[in-house]
Formats: C-alpha cells, structure tokens, sequence
C-alpha cells in the first residue's frame, strides 16, 4: 500500500529536489522503493519506468548511499566524497559546482589520464614523473572539463529537459541562464589559459589547437553515430601535451600510438556509458555508438580493446619500456576483457559500474609506466657493469 502510494503521489519534482539533496539521508531506501513499483509517467510526460529511475540513480553520484550523510546510534558520519563537498557548498555556489560536474569526478580521471601517461612516459630513466606537471594538468584537466561539460549544457538544453537523468541539470531546470553560464565558461579557459601559459611554446600552441574540439564536440551527437570517437580525439589530447611539455616537442613515434590507445579506450568506455541513455537519445533524436553497434556492441568493443593494445605495444617499444611495463599492459588486457565480457548492455547500473572502472585501469596503467621508467635505471646499471667486468 505505501509503495502504491509513493509511486503515484511522487512527482517529478521531488526527483529534482533529492537530486540537490533534500531528501538524501533517505534516498536509498526511497529508490528501493522506486524499483518495486510499476512502470508510468510522471507530470510533463516523462518516464518513470524502472530502467529510467535507475539509470537516475546510478549516473548521479549523490543518489549513492555512501555518499550521503548518514546517523548512526545517535552519532553523525559525514562522506567526504566529491558529491557530499558540492553539497555542502553555499547554495548560490552549488549549481555553478554540479555545472563543471564536480561531484561527479569520473570525467575529469579520464581527461587527467591520458596526460599521466604522456608525462611519465617522456621522463628521464630511472626518475619519477615530475610532480609539477601532474599537479599543474591535474588541474587544467578540473577546469577544461568544466569547461566541456558548460558548453555541452548549453548546446543541448532543450534535449536535457526532455530526460528524466538531464533533467536536473542546472542549465536545463532553469537555475542558472544561459548568459550566466557564458560567463562562466569564460572564467574556466581562462584560468585553463593561465596554466597554458605556465608550458613552454610548442605546447600553448598544441594545446590552443584542441580549442576546435571541445567546442564542437557536443554537436557530433545530432550529426552522426560516432561522436564517442570525436570525443576521444579531444579526451585524449593530453597524450600529445603531456609529452610536449616534458620535452618542448612530440616524438611522433611514442606519442600518436599512445594517442590512439587512448582514442580507443573512449570508444570502450564512453559506448559502454552511452547503452544508459539509448533509449531516452531515440526519443530526443540523438545519435551515439551504442545505437549504432546494439546487440554487436561486444564485438565492436573487443576490436577496439584488441586496437587499443596494440597502440599501447607500440608505444612502449618506442620509448624503450621495461618489463614491468609488459607486465602492468597483461593485467589490463586482462582487466579490458572482463569488463567487456561481463557488460550487460540492458543494465544502466552495470553500465555505470563497468564506466567508472576505467579509472583503476588507467591508473593502473600509469603505475606501470612509472614502474617501467625507474627499472630503466636498474636495466643501464646492469649493462653498464656487465661491459666493466669485460
């Protein structure tokens, strides 16, 4: 009966309203709830089937129970997750936050990546990446990814109204206005332009040139079904940067490999995301590799695992990698595989759990490229003696 009643007496409305977090110490019991009821529509004629609830909860970070404040025995633990800071935030500060998508981190990890492999790949041998670096596009990754989730708002504000998961977004519900988004947008690059500056030449005018990519990249989706490979052209940057700003040029051989492993890493991961929103992107009229592959989208995945490997392959033989290297590249064709064979395409909150495991997988791959760089040191030492005793 109180099932009964939730599902009929609750509005799209109140949706939006756990989403900013008024309802959040309740919300996992409430969206247990959610999945025991029979599919309908809410006001304005949106879904509200159990799929859809889903794919809301899982893609909305703050829709977790670990995220949320919680009270124990009389006692209060506080989450000091991305979602939980953002929520804490001021209030007039919060929209602008969920805006560049702080509270939902994942993103920024897959920009921030691929310029940690190009860093630690171009270090010296036997020395750890510099650390200056890291931290220096660790946040430029914050602010262009930012800046890349501002300007997809603003182009796709009327889409983002029509679904329930979108909805909500500050753009799309009104809370902040298109002219106040410009303005913000404008504050991001340029603070991302101030860390630009911060790189010798050759790299401010590589990374100017990814400027036409995080501006177009958001129109892909209403022209064609491969804007996840758009996207990976322009996630994927900081492989080119990264080793640009080391070395104050590319060495084409280490650097267009590793660009297409990771090229196909997005493919992998952003098709993987995009099976959540198909069947909302078929009612908004929006394209994506996940319509495009359906029921073959396996196969399209393994090809691309299969590709991104290789690149990987070539770009370790060409900066001269070690065995540890060799060795991290096996686990995370081993950790590719699983994520591929295991994926239930059907299961938003699968797809959500196979997406934001591509952090440990890059992570771990950058741990092998640093593992890889110091053995060089061991590996010259060794030949070195070898010619003394000689």
């Amino acid at each position: 009966m109180l099932q009964a009643k939730l599902s009929s007496r609750l509005p799209l409305n109140a949706l939006l309203r756990i989403h900013h977090g008024a309802y959040a110490p309740c919300v996992h019991s409430l969206s247990n709830r959610f999945f025991n009821t029979e599919g309908g529509r809410t006001r304005g004629g949106l879904h509200s089937d159990c799929s859809v609830l889903r794919r809301v909860i899982y893609s909305q970070s703050a829709f977790r129970p670990s995220l949320c404040k919680t009270q124990h025995y009389g006692t209060r633990s506080f989450s000091l997750s991305s979602a939980a800071v953002v929520n804490s935030a001021p209030a007039p500060v919060r929209p602008y936050l969920r805006l560049m998508r702080l509270d939902k981190p994942i993103g920024t990890w897959l920009l921030y990546l691929p310029c940690t492999w190009s860093i630690a790949l171009a270090s010296d041998p036997g020395c750890l990446p510099h650390l200056g670096l890291l931290s220096l596009f660790g946040t430029g990754a914050l602010l262009m990814r930012g800046a890349g989730c501002t300007i997809n708002d603003m182009w796709d504000k009327d889409f983002d109204k029509k679904v329930v998961r979108t909805a909500a977004r500050p753009i799309a519900s009104g809370e902040i206005s298109r002219m106040q988004a410009l303005v913000f947008l404008g504050g991001q690059l340029s603070l991302a332009l101030g860390i630009l500056l911060c790189l010798n030449y050759y790299s401010i005018a590589l990374g100017a040139a990814s400027l036409s990519l995080v501006f177009t990249y958001p129109l892909m989706k209403r022209i064609t079904y491969w804007p996840q490979f758009v996207l990976g052209l322009t996630f994927n940057w900081g492989a080119l940067l990264g080793w640009a700003a080391v070395k104050g040029s590319c060495d084409w051989s280490v650097c267009l490999p590793l660009y297409f492993s990771g090229v196909m890493w997005t493919l992998i991961y952003d098709t993987i995301y995009a099976h959540q929103d198909k069947e909302d992107d078929v009612k908004v009229g929006v394209k994506s590799t996940a319509l495009r592959f359906q029921e073959q989208t396996k196969p399209w995945l393994s090809g691309f695992a299969v590709a991104m490997m290789s690149g990987l392959v070539a770009a370790g033989v060409n900066a001269e990698q070690t065995l540890p290297y060799y060795a991290v590249l096996c686990t995370v064709g081993i950790h590719l595989t699983h994520q591929i064979y295991t994926l239930e395409i059907s299961r938003p909150e699968d797809c959500w759990k196979k997406f934001v495991s591509n952090r440990n997988l890059g992570l771990l791959l950058f741990l092998g490229i640093v593992a890889g760089n110091l053995w060089k040191e061991r590996r010259d030492t060794l030949l070195q003696n070898e010619e003394m005793f000689r």
